[in-house]
């Protein structure tokens, strides 16, 4: 299902960003700390932090594809969130 709206991420806690599988998405992080982003191929949430990049306080992606962001996950269409704090990333997808 389409999404243009902002999720809350909470401390210490994989959020998926996500509410359908998506092959493009775009993503900015309107907290003022950083938050990590990973994918999955299905909607188990990660178990660890490998493999997650970085985004610091107004860092995003604009309509990218979830397979060029993470290409040695096969089947990448589910994205999530974690960060330190409590944070808040803007999603957008199709």
């Amino acid at each position: 299902m389409a999404q243009n709206t902002t999720v809350s991420v909470p401390a210490n806690t994989w959020t998926q960003l996500t509410d359908a599988d998506v092959i493009n998405i775009t993503f900015q992080n309107i907290s003022s700390n950083f938050v990590l982003i990973k994918a999955t191929a299905d909607t188990s949430a990660p178990t660890d932090k490998s493999g997650a990049v970085r985004y610091n306080p107004g860092q995003g992606e604009r309509f990218v594809a979830v397979s060029d962001l993470f290409p040695g996950v096969a089947g990448a269409d589910r994205v999530w969130a974690w960060a330190e704090e409590n944070s808040i990333v803007m999603v957008s997808h199709a």
